[in-house]
């Protein structure tokens, strides 16, 4: 069955950084475009960035412009979520999530499998 894993999650200083890793298991990741979202706590779900399946493009927050890059690897069916320049209100849950459509959308409604999320504090 279809399965996303995330993975790299923990606790970093501000101005540090992370590797989040998507793990794609039970369909052909070359076919989906994935999205990372988080959620902090009391606060609703935002979408962080995209990949697409069609053409490569990509979308990222305003939030996180500039600081957080997303690639995929779709012979390890693996998409990444480096994120530098770490700060405090980056602290969340943060999920990956994959959607039967061409380009990208910030929408959640818009994905239909979801990862069981991992971890991020940024904290001194």
């Amino acid at each position: 069955q279809v399965q996303l894993v995330e993975s790299g999650g923990g606790l970093v200083q501000p101005g540090g950084s992370l590797r989040l890793s998507c793990a794609a298991s039970g369909f052909t990741l070359d076919y989906y475009t994935i999205g990372w979202f988080r959620q902090a706590p009391g606060k609703e779900r935002e979408g962080v960035s995209c990949t697409s399946s069609s053409d490569g493009s990509t979308y990222y927050a305003d939030s996180v412009k500039g600081r957080f890059t997303i690639s995929r690897d779709n012979a390890k069916k693996t998409v990444y979520l480096r994120m530098n320049s770490l700060k405090p209100e980056d602290t969340a849950v943060y999920y990956c999530a994959a959607a039967t459509r061409f380009f990208c959308t910030s929408s959640s409604d818009e994905y239909g499998y979801w990862g069981q999320g991992t971890q991020v504090t940024v904290s001194s």
